[in-house]
């Protein structure tokens, strides 16, 4: 972060909230890279650079997840365990974005390490100011180490 570009991992199903996701950062003039995968199981396979993510310059290393829960194949809770299990994984911030405001699914995330956790709101305008403060929060404000 630093001010530098980042790689996104968007994980997410909703083609629509992925879309408000993308539009938002470049809206923002955020200059940094957003790469989606669908699923739980694609987040896995691009970190851990199987199937068609095999290749380095084509899935470099994310410098932060966003993250939704419910998912089909893999759900997000499942993904997060692993990364943060993981010794080369585990320093990735992981920043839930989902529709759920479960107390349950809010404290399983913190307890499985998540670094954040956000409420999608039903609101498209409201959404939009969500990722905003996101971008500006996440992606040029906040500092993490080389």
């Amino acid at each position: 972060m630093n001010g530098e570009p980042i790689v996104i991992l968007l994980v997410e199903d909703d083609d629509g909230h992925a879309e408000i996701v993308r539009r938002n950062f470049e809206d923002s003039l955020l200059a940094n890279t957003l790469i989606r995968v669908a699923d739980g199981q694609a987040a896995l396979d691009y970190l851990y650079r199987r199937n068609g993510f095999s290749d380095p310059a084509k899935s470099p290393r994310p410098g932060i997840i966003l993250l939704d829960l419910r998912m089909p194949r893999v759900d997000g809770l499942a993904v997060l365990k692993t990364i943060k299990a993981d010794s080369s994984l585990s320093n990735i911030p992981v920043v839930i974005l989902t529709t759920s405001e479960a107390e349950l699914d809010i404290a399983k995330a913190y307890e499985s390490h998540a670094n954040s956790y956000l409420v999608k709101p039903v609101d498209f305008t409201k959404f939009a100011e969500l990722m905003k403060t996101f971008g500006y929060y996440w992606l040029a404000w906040n500092q993490r180490p080389r």
